[in-house]
Formats: structure tokens, sequence, C-alpha cells
């Protein structure tokens, strides 16, 4: 069960469910609260869950103008403060991901542990493994069917508004956003970067997003695509509740993690 909550951008659906601290799980693009639905008694197991859904995807009413990133992160800072009340974790799927960057860029008091999964921080253009597949891509194409059916059921929007989100969505990837990574050095939180090893977001680019983020860990799920959190959810899952829950470990040869180096000028 659900409701809603009046937001000054947008008149927003949330579920929450669990006890504990709280943790906001932030979907993907053109998803809704559904496609979480492998991680969610896990999760709710252990912390109050949180799972907004955003302007135009699922039960959350589309907004006049362009969708953005921004107004993505404004929206879920606009949820934090009144719904959550405090501080919480935040997990990210792709472009749930990219919203919980900027969210802890922004707002640091608002955020205890970031998880972004499938994750980039430049344009789809510039951070996919398959940019082509954006020129594929329309309200039809059967790839979208299962995209489709998921909004077609539950949008206030109507069946009819479909073709609307999709352009919106895809104008949005093409062009952003547009992170620079002396805004993600400023991420205190510590950062949790999980992608697939033939994720959609190039493994290059996902370990620029792990160096630029001073706090950070990386976790890379074999076998895996984008739909990572599906494709293998038990894995997903552990590795999401051990960083939340466990302190890191003291590594015994630390590198990007250093200090510093001793004076006579040996590795640290």
């Amino acid at each position: 069960m659900g409701e809603y909550v009046e937001l000054p951008g947008v008149k927003t659906w949330y579920e929450a469910e669990g006890a504990g601290d709280p943790l906001l799980l932030l979907h993907g693009g053109l998803c809704t609260n559904e496609t979480w639905g492998a991680q969610r008694a896990d999760l709710a197991a252990r912390y109050r869950l949180f799972l907004p859904e955003r302007r135009g995807h699922g039960r959350t009413p589309d907004a006049e103008g362009p969708l953005s990133y921004q107004d993505m992160a404004d929206d879920t800072i606009a949820f934090i403060e009144p719904v959550v009340e405090g501080p919480a974790h935040l997990v990210g799927w792709s472009d749930g991901g990219i919203v919980a960057l900027l969210v802890a860029i922004a707002r640091p008091d608002l955020v205890r542990k970031v998880v972004a999964m499938g994750a980039n921080f430049l344009p789809g253009p510039e951070s996919s493994a398959a940019p082509a597949l954006l020129d594929h891509m329309s309200a039809d194409a059967p790839d979208m069917a299962a995209f489709r059916e998921m909004y077609e059921a539950v949008s206030p929007d109507g069946a009819e508004h479909w073709p609307v989100i999709v352009h919106k969505v895809l104008d949005m990837i093409r062009t952003q956003p547009a992170i620079s990574t002396d805004d993600l050095a400023r991420i205190s939180a510590p950062t949790l970067v999980l992608v697939g090893d033939d994720d959609l977001i190039t493994l290059e680019h996902t370990i620029a997003l792990y160096r630029a983020i001073p706090n950070s860990e990386l976790a890379v799920v074999p076998g895996t695509s984008h739909a990572l959190p599906m494709e293998k959810p038990e894995q997903v899952n552990r590795l999401i509740l051990d960083f939340l829950t466990n302190d890191p470990v003291p590594t015994m040869l630390p590198i990007r993690r250093a200090t510093g180096t001793p004076s006579d000028g040996s590795p640290a």
C-alpha cells in the first residue's frame, strides 16, 4: 500500500515498509517500484524503506516542461525532509543512482550512505557502452514493451501519455547529467559504486565515478548486465546490506585509501 504526498514540484506517490534506519529505494528510468520486487523483503527486514516514484514515473504524474535529473533530485530532497524527517541511506539504480548522487552533493546532511548502481555522471552518449541504442529507442519499440506495460497499468496520466514521457526521458538521457568530478569529490557520504560486468554503463566510466568520490567502494557483479538487481538479486542484496550495515574493514595494503606516506618514502 502507498499514498501521495504533496511536494512543491509534484504530487508524489510513495510506499513504505519495514522498520529501522530509513532507506530510500530510487528506481530506474521508465520504471516503477515494482522493479524493486527482489530487494524489498531483504532490505525491509533491516531498514525502514521508503519508495518514492519520481515525476512522470509509476503513479506519480508528469509535470510541465522537460524532465531533468536536478528537478528529480530536488523532488527527492523535498520528500526526505517532511516524510523521512532526517538523514537516510539512498540506494539508487540507473537514473535513481544519478538522483542519489545529486542529493548527496546538494544536501549531505540528509544522506547517510549511498549505493549508486549502474549510474553515470555524464550523458548517455558519453557513458554508455552502446550509445547507438538511444537512436533505436521509441515509445512503440519492442524492447520498450515491458516498460510500457508497467506505465500503462498505473500512470495517472493515462496510456496516451506514454509517448510523451518516453520522449522526455530519452531527451534527458541524451543530454544529462553533467556532474563534474569536482562536484563528485564533494560527496562526503560513504558510497558503494555497484555495476554489472556487462553493464550499459561502461566499466571505464564506472571506475572514473568510483575514483572521483573520496569515500567510495567499488563492486562489479559478474555475469550481469544493467539489470543486475533482477538478474542476481541475492548477490546484489548481500553487497548492499554488507555495505550499509557494516563499517569498512581496515585493509592491509591500501593504495587509493592510503592516508599518506612514511617519512622514508616507502608505500604507506
